[in-house]
């Protein structure tokens, strides 16, 4: 049988399909491309904007109209937010929360009366599949931060946190390592939360950074691992103490995807975010005492609940002043359940539109101007594709930083350039994201 998978929203939401991808091969199945006819399609969902969820709906009904015959599945954070009315939705013939992941092929398989298989290679399997020179690895779940916009904590795990324990960690990254990967990002719902099982007074939790650190130290040791990523860090728990550490990493990237939502600190508070701007320029500039031009990158809301224009002038000149090498731009989209949702001084569209516009056109000046440090430089480069860009072929690939660069594929062939290695080259063209 024939089964085919896509994946909407964040990195652990592509670390999940991966892993469930591996279960259903155990079981006997052939995975094919979303667009193919297959006999099961699993549509690993998204709920963070009403835009996801619009999506999630679209491409829940596309796998149907591909194959009428096919089992749907649904599964994720949609499916937690969507209710009973997922599980009755006629175009689902089995829908998923978070916590059921894990468990979709095996359900599926026993739905479709299908001879399950209890070998021992049940037990085995890559994390991600050959194609890929970039692992991500998925070593925390849940948040307890209940920012007033946000419904992940409500969707993921009703804001328990949930580590994965570190010597399972280290073994993943020898699983990962001995099947030819060099990169590994370690990413979580609320990644700061590591290890963290403790909050103050307030409920929040005591962001110290150790256990974080501790599992970086242990997973970087690992051999054939070259490089060590981050995914996505609150503000707090950038410190002097986790810095002074985190540099003695040699295999760490100097890439830091530090969230910050608003640069004004009204509607930060609006958001219940648990910093200010001051706060997080403060971070930025402390990075930047401990890493060579490091690539800073963020998340910005615009049309917040009450954002006036000053307060989006706010934002965009607090962005400009603090030169990040690169801003995902979002546009607030009300969730039922959250406080937000029930605010008064609801953006239009319109206005939500053209702010977000010019974030983005202010976005792709910094994204260049943050590429350009680069060139002429000598820089370790991942390579991992052979791209197309203004007509020029191209082997492309990431520095440590995550500024993509190409090199003619014709150099590249002469120079003996492969795909999933990483050489130190003199960076001449700087290639779009």
């Amino acid at each position: 049988m024939k089964a085919a998978f896509l994946t909407l929203g964040c990195k652990v939401n592509f670390y999940e399909t991966e892993k469930i991808i591996e279960q259903f091969r155990q079981f006997g199945f052939e995975i094919v491309d979303f667009k193919e006819k297959a006999d099961v399609y699993v549509v690993n969902t998204c709920t963070v904007t009403n835009m996801a969820d619009r999506k999630s709906r679209q491409m829940i009904r596309r796998a149907k109209k591909l194959n009428p015959e096919s089992f749907v599945v649904a599964a994720g954070c949609y499916v937690e937010s969507g209710g009973d009315a997922m599980k009755e939705d006629p175009v689902i013939d089995a829908a998923f929360s978070n916590k059921e992941k894990m468990d979709i092929a095996r359900q599926v398989v026993h739905r479709l009366g299908m001879v399950q298989r209890t070998t021992a290679t049940e037990q085995m399997g890559k994390m991600f599949s050959r194609e890929r020179t970039r692992a991500y690895l998925k070593i925390q779940d849940g948040c307890n931060q209940f920012c007033s916009y946000c419904i992940i904590p409500y969707v993921r795990g009703k804001g328990k946190l949930v580590s994965m324990p570190q010597e399972e960690v280290v073994s993943q990254v020898g699983k990962l390592a001995a099947e030819g990967y060099k990169e590994v990002v370690l990413t979580g719902i609320h990644l700061s939360s590591y290890g963290v099982d403790e909050s103050d007074a307030r409920g929040f939790v005591r962001q110290k950074g150790e256990p974080l650190l501790s599992v970086i130290r242990k997973a970087a040791r690992t051999d054939g691992i070259r490089r060590i990523r981050l995914g996505s860090l609150e503000p707090r728990i950038i410190s002097e103490e986790f810095l002074e550490k985190l540099i003695q990493v040699p295999e760490i990237c100097p890439h830091f995807h530090l969230s910050l939502q608003s640069g004004c600190d009204t509607v930060l508070k609006r958001m219940n975010r648990h910093y200010t701007s001051v706060e997080y320029r403060e971070k930025v500039e402390m990075i930047r005492r401990y890493f060579d031009k490091p690539a800073i990158t963020t998340d910005v809301i615009v049309g917040f609940p009450g954002e006036t224009e000053y307060e989006f002038e706010q934002t965009r000149a607090f962005l400009q002043e603090i030169k990040l090498a690169d801003i995902h731009v979002f546009k607030y989209s009300p969730r039922s359940g959250t406080r937000a949702a029930a605010m008064t001084g609801q953006v239009s569209p319109e206005l939500k539109n053209k702010r977000s516009d010019v974030l983005i056109a202010d976005t792709e000046t910094y994204r260049r101007r943050y590429g350009e440090n680069f060139l002429g430089k000598m820089e370790s480069v991942l390579f991992e594709e052979t791209v197309v860009e203004n007509g020029k072929t191209y082997l492309s690939g990431h520095t440590g930083r995550y500024v993509k660069v190409g090199v003619l594929t014709q150099e590249a062939q002469e120079k003996g350039y492969l795909e999933n290695e990483i050489y130190d080259i003199q960076v001449q063209n700087i290639l779009s994201k």
